[in-house]
């Protein structure tokens, strides 16, 4: 049972992302649903850690199993999603992975995979389209530039 309940007053969610970064660049991803780019990740299940969530979710929706170099921020938010109209208090811990031992910088930069029934876009972002893309959330557009350069993994996309 994924940790997320409507009220009266609207849902929260105990969310985990994936932070994948390569020469500058974020994977982010969208779908038929969701209008704008999002990051990788998902629901904590009901006694699930943080870290196997934020594994399975990338396995879920890409199909390899990167490895958690560490936590980077828990976030608060509460924001109106732009797809359902719903009001949420959402609490999301995002999680560097290191990618060098997958096959994700090959798969170049876009391309698709299936979750289920969803078909998954995915692109390497720059972090200065961050600033004018329909990106959320909303505060990574600032704070992705205050990472200290070790965190970005020394893996190149070609």
């Amino acid at each position: 049972m994924d940790i997320s309940f409507r009220s009266d007053h609207g849902k929260f969610n105990y969310r985990v992302c994936a932070m994948m970064i390569s020469g500058g660049k974020i994977l982010a991803m969208h779908d038929e649903r969701s209008p704008y780019y999002y990051l990788p990740g998902g629901r904590v299940v009901m006694g699930e850690t943080a870290e196997a969530a934020v594994i399975r979710e990338v396995r879920e929706e890409l199909g390899v199993t990167p490895r958690i170099v560490r936590p980077l921020w828990l976030n608060q938010a509460f924001f109106q999603e732009d797809v359902d109209h719903m009001q949420y208090h959402e609490l999301c811990v995002y999680f560097l992975m290191d990618i060098s031992d997958t096959d994700l910088l090959s798969r170049g930069e876009t391309f698709t995979a299936r979750e289920g029934q969803r078909t998954h876009t995915f692109e390497w972002l720059s972090f200065d389209r961050l600033q004018d893309a329909y990106f959320y959330p909303l505060f990574l557009k600032k704070e992705i530039y205050n990472l200290p350069d070790a965190f970005t993994l020394r893996t190149e996309i070609e």
